[in-house]
C-alpha cells in the first residue's frame, strides 16, 4: 500500500468537505427555520410530511409547539403542562376546525386542467396524489402541487376498466369480469382467467392484502393480491351490489340497487348486519369513517342517510336533490364535513352528524376566466360562489353545474371528475 502525498492530500481533502458539508447543512437549517417561521400552522404541519429533513427541522426548531400554544392562549385554553390532549391530537383537532371553516365559508378557487383525451368518471385522491381513470384507455397518477402527472396504467385493448382503488404501492382495477394490478414502477399483471374471472363486476375497494369485487349477481368477490387466488365469495344481497366501503376492522360494506346496505366480516365470511333505506331507492354511493364509525350513502333518488355502525342504527336521512347522487365523501381524520356530488353539478357540505346542508357550492360563470401554463400542464380558473338557501338549482344555467359523476376530499380541498376530459379541484381558503 502506498503512503504518499497524495494520499494525505486526499485525506485532507475529505475532512475539509466533511467539515464544510457540516457547516453547509448548519447554515440550510437556519435559513429553513427563518423560512418556515413566516409560516402558519396549518402550511408547517403540511411541511413536515414534504421529507424527512424538513420533518427533523420543525421538530428540533420547536416551531409547532410555539404556534400550537399561541393558538390555545388565543382561544383561551389553559396550556399547562398537565393538560389532558397530546399536542399532534390538538393540532389535528385545530386544523379539522379550518378545514370545516374553510369549506363551509370560505372563498372558492376552481383549477381545471385536461387530464384525459377522452371523458373519464373516476378520481381518488390518497397520499398528496390524485389518479384518474375509467372511460380512457389510461388512468394517470397527479400531483396536486404542480398538477404534473407523476405515472401512467394502461389498460389492455382487449378490457374496459370499470373502477379502482389504490395505496403507495399498488394499482387495483375492475376490468369487467377480470382484476388488474399495476405497480407504482408501472408493471402490470392480469389475474390468471381461472381464478380472475367472476361474475360482471361493478365496483372495487382494495386494503392491503385483499381487493373486494362487488358483483352484479349480488355476491362480493375477496382476491388475495398475493397469492392471486379468490379466497372467498360472500353473498350480500339479492340484487346487484352497487358501491363498496371496507373497514379496517375487517368489515365489508355494500351497498344494494334494491336500497340496502350490507355489513359482513371479512375474517368469517357472516353477515354483521342489514341497514336499510327508507325510501327504497337504490344505494349508489357509500363511505365509511373509521374515526366516529359512521356509515354514508347516497341514493339514486336524491337521499342521504347515516347509521352508526356501533348501534347498527339511523342516525339521520335527508333529502338534498331531486336527481341522483354519484358520490360522497370526506376528509379521513375529519367527523364533520361531508362532501356531496350528483348529476345536479352542485357541490354540498354537510354536517356529518345531523345530515344540515351547510353550503351549496357552484361554478362562477359570469366572472371572467384566467389562465395560467405552468411546465406540466394548462391551468384554467375561476371563482366558486356559494348559493343561498332559497335558490333554485333548476333555474341555474348547466354550464355553472356539469354533472359530478365522483368527487374525493383532501385538505382544504375537493377533486371533481365530470365525466369530461377535464378535472377540477375546488380550493377553500378564509
Amino acid at each position: 500500500m502506498e503512503h504518499g502525498p497524495s494520499g494525505g492530500s486526499t485525506a485532507m481533502r475529505r475532512r475539509s468537505s466533511v467539515r464544510g458539508g457540516t457547516r453547509m447543512e448548519w447554515l440550510e437549517h437556519d435559513i429553513l427555520c427563518i423560512i418556515f417561521s413566516f409560516l402558519d400552522v396549518f402550511d408547517l404541519v403540511r411541511c413536515t410530511a414534504v421529507c424527512k429533513s424538513w420533518n427533523a427541522v420543525i421538530r428540533k426548531s420547536e416551531l409547532l409547539q410555539v404556534l400550537y400554544f399561541k393558538l390555545r392562549r388565543d382561544s383561551g385554553e389553559s396550556t399547562s403542562s398537565g393538560q389532558r390532549k397530546s399536542m399532534e391530537f390538538g393540532l389535528q383537532e385545530v386544523a379539522m376546525k379550518y378545514h370545516r371553516l374553510c369549506l363551509q365559508r370560505g372563498r372558492i378557487d376552481i383549477h381545471r386542467w385536461k387530464a384525459h383525451s377522452v371523458g373519464v368518471d373516476q378520481c381518488q385522491m390518497k397520499m398528496g396524489l390524485l389518479l384518474t381513470g375509467v372511460g380512457d384507455k389510461v388512468m394517470r397518477l397527479w400531483s396536486l402541487d404542480s398538477y404534473k402527472c407523476e405515472e401512467e396504467y394502461y389498460i389492455p385493448d382487449t378490457a374496459s376498466l370499470v373502477d379502482f382503488d389504490f395505496d403507495e404501492s399498488k394499482i387495483v382495477g375492475l376490468l369487467g369480469s377480470r382484476v388488474g394490478i399495476w405497480t407504482r414502477n408501472g408493471k402490470r399483471s392480469i389475474f390468471p382467467s381461472r381464478e380472475g374471472t367472476f361474475s360482471k363486476g361493478l365496483c372495487v375497494r382494495y386494503i392491503d392484502p385483499d381487493a373486494v369485487i362487488g358483483c352484479e349477481d349480488g355476491t362480493a368477490r375477496v382476491f388475495d393480491m398475493y397469492s392471486r387466488t379468490c379466497s372467498r365469495i360472500i353473498k350480500m344481497h339479492a340484487g346487484p351490489v352497487t358501491c363498496l366501503a371496507l373497514s379496517e376492522e375487517e368489515l365489508i360494506l355494500s351497498g344494494s340497487s334494491l336500497g340496502s346496505v350490507s355489513i359482513s366480516d371479512l375474517a368469517s365470511d357472516q353477515r354483521v348486519a342489514r341497514l336499510r333505506s327508507t325510501d327504497s331507492a337504490g344505494i349508489r354511493t357509500l363511505c365509511f369513517n373509521p374515526c366516529s364509525h359512521l356509515v354514508f350513502a347516497g341514493t339514486t333518488v336524491g337521499y342521504t342517510y347515516c347509521w352508526d355502525l356501533r348501534t347498527m342504527k339511523s342516525l339521520w336521512e335527508t333529502r338534498i336533490s331531486s336527481n341522483v347522487l354519484y358520490s360522497l365523501s370526506h376528509l379521513r381524520s375529519d367527523n364533520s364535513t361531508l362532501a356531496v356530488g350528483g348529476i345536479d353539478g352542485v357541490l354540498r357540505v354537510l354536517n356529518q352528524n345531523t345530515g344540515e346542508v351547510l353550503s351549496r357550492c357552484l361554478i362562477d360563470d359570469e366572472r371572467p376566466i384566467s389562465s395560467t401554463r405552468n411546465m406540466h400542464a394548462f391551468i384554467e380558473k375561476k371563482k366558486g360562489i356559494r348559493l343561498p338557501e332559497d335558490a333554485e338549482v333548476d333555474r341555474i344555467p348547466r354550464t355553472c353545474r356539469p354533472p359530478i359523476t365522483c368527487l374525493s376530499v383532501g385538505m382544504k380541498k375537493v377533486v371533481t371528475a365530470h365525466n369530461s376530459k377535464y378535472i377540477r379541484m375546488w380550493k377553500f381558503n378564509m
